[in-house]
Order: C-alpha cells, then structure tokens, then sequence
C-alpha cells in the first residue's frame, strides 16, 4: 500500500481533513499529517464550510485534527502521494518555502496528488499548475487560471484526474475525489 503524505493547517477545512485521511487508512494506505511548525501530537483547528445558499460558503468551528508525524521529520522522498486539504489552511501554507517545495516535489516525481477546495491555491503558489485541468472551490479560479492552469468547471459532486493530479471543488466530491486518487495509487 502506499505512504502518503498530507500538509494542513489551522482551518483546514473539516471534512476535507478528516474523510480523506480516514479513508485511507481504511483502506490499510498509511497516511503522514503534518503541519508547518507542529509536531506529531499537536492540534490544528478545522473548519466547517457549508452551502446554505449564501453568496458564499459558511464558516462554522471544527473538530480539532490531531497530526500523526512531525512536519521537521519529513522528507518527501519517503511518500508515494500527496493530499491538500481546502480550507483557509492553503492561504498561508502558500507563503511557506518548505511546503511549495515539498508540493513541487510530489510533480516533479509524478508521484500521485490529490488537492481539493482552496488546495488550489497552494498548487498555484508552487507553480505546479501550468497546462493542467484543475478543478476547486470556484472563487479560486481566478488564481488556477493567472498560473495558467484550466479551470475545470464541474459539478460539486465530481473530480477531475490530469495525469498525476486529482481535484475536486468541494467535500460534496469525496467520493469520485477518492475513487480518481485511489486509482492513480
């Protein structure tokens, strides 16, 4: 089975934290969380983003997600994937050295990613998005399509697979999001 790393932060997105990471446990991958400045043991505060027919999503407190690995023991070159989280997380892990080159890494191996909601963000700070069809959160567009990546405009329930990567728009996607994922694995 293969060895996985997932990068998240304070308000990372609940359900995208949480589901991924248990599903593919459960289905016997392990899976490394780690988080800038954090060490295996420590929290990180989620979110809960829900459609309730506003503007935008909603914004509601999370559980909190305890890390299994410490992010100062990783080296990228021990994972088979990558997982990013949405959420308000990618914002500021965006403006992190070490984790853009953590993510440009997973790319310039091939290795399998999977990045959902903002996560798009953060593939566009590494530069990784050029020519790839890229699904997210749709107020993220704008920046898949500044790094000239293809916004791929599809339903909240479905994923997109561009040769090693695998984005979905939003948590309603976790099944064909984690179907695609788990087929690359």
């Amino acid at each position: 089975m293969a060895k996985i790393l997932m990068i998240t932060g304070d308000f990372t997105e609940d359900y995208e934290t949480m589901v991924p990471f248990q599903t593919l446990l459960a289905c016997s991958h392990e899976v490394d969380a780690i988080c800038p400045g954090k060490n295996a043991g420590d929290s990180v505060k989620t979110a809960i983003h829900d459609f309730e027919g506003d503007q935008t999503y909603t914004e509601k407190p999370g559980h909190n997600f305890a890390l299994n690995a410490s992010f100062s023991d990783i080296n990228v070159g021990d994972y088979d994937a990558l997982v990013i989280p949405g959420g308000r997380a990618p914002e500021y892990l965006r403006l992190n050295k070490e984790v853009l080159a953590m993510v440009r890494h997973f790319f310039d191996e091939n290795k399998p990613v999977a990045a959902i909601c903002h996560g798009a963000q953060l593939l566009a700070a590494a530069g990784v998005l050029s020519g790839k069809n890229c699904s997210a959160y749709p107020a993220c567009a704008p920046e898949v399509a500044a790094v000239g990546g293809k916004y791929a405009e599809i339903e909240v329930t479905d994923a997109v697979t561009d040769g090693n990567l695998v984005t979905a728009p939003a948590w309603p996607a976790h099944p064909a999001w984690m179907k695609q994922f788990m087929a690359l694995l």
